[in-house]
């Protein structure tokens, strides 16, 4: 290889990483830009017509991911270059929101290798349904999904179908039936009826509300979605996201 080749291929493989994370962010700005436009819009996912009457209606994540559970975080993507940490509640509306407009493009940079999501569930709005508790229910069913592979379905599905904020939410026996007609791992059932991440949703709560770098800029404390981005927290509707990620 002559020394001027020698030299273009260095200069290509230098720019492979500033494109990833270019590519990344720019995802990033487009869904996170109109999160605060909308409360409730369609989903991204593939909805299923056929939904049993009383069932949740299921829908299908574009791309599907592995995920593992670690402290009480689901975690998808475990070895790549960028990392977008997700705090969010089952009954948040703007959570949602973020779901609808980008779950389905986030998946798919996911599964590609050049992002790792870190899906923190809270239950911030535990006393916002009737009866109280369906943050920690809905958080908690999609941790016990994570555990039995059905985490990326589960979670369209829950926020596609998602319960009205101050109404009705969805039971645990509702719950089981969405993972069984999902095609959950045998513990998932007990898992959910038994809480077993109740403590892990409500410590992640209390971690995020006290944390001065989760606070939105626009009221001063911690709310859902809270997006932190390569450890830079993300302002929903902040257009400058090119900023967040240093050069590469």
């Amino acid at each position: 290889m002559s020394e001027r080749a020698g030299v273009e291929e260095r200069r290509r493989r230098s720019r492979v990483p500033m494109v990833v994370g270019i590519v990344v962010v720019a995802v990033l700005a487009v869904v996170i830009g109109g999160v605060m436009l909308t409360q409730r819009s369609a989903s991204t996912g593939t909805a299923d017509p056929t939904t049993p009457a009383g069932s949740i209606p299921i829908s299908r994540a574009g791309t599907p991911f592995p995920v593992v559970v670690d402290d009480g975080v689901v975690v998808a993507g475990r070895s790549a270059p960028h990392t977008l940490d997700v705090y969010e509640d089952a009954l948040c509306p703007a959570c949602q929101s973020f779901e609808a407009r980008g779950g389905a493009r986030i998946a798919k940079v996911v599964a590609e290798g050049k992002l790792r999501v870190r899906y923190h569930l809270v239950n911030m709005l535990d006393q916002r349904s009737e009866p109280a508790g369906y943050s920690t229910l809905g958080g908690n069913a999609m941790l016990c999904g994570a555990e039995n592979g059905i985490f990326p379905d589960l979670h369209v599905s829950l926020y596609t179908a998602q319960p009205e904020e101050n109404g009705t939410g969805y039971t645990a026996d509702q719950l089981v039936d969405l993972g069984k007609r999902l095609g959950a791992g045998p513990g998932y059932a007990d898992c959910v009826r038994s809480g077993k991440h109740d403590q892990a949703i409500a410590a992640n709560f209390a971690a995020a509300s006290k944390d001065p770098d989760l606070h939105h800029q626009q009221t001063g404390a911690f709310g859902t979605p809270a997006l932190v981005f390569d450890g830079k927290m993300l302002q929903p509707g902040d257009a400058r996201l090119d900023a967040v990620a240093p050069p590469l």
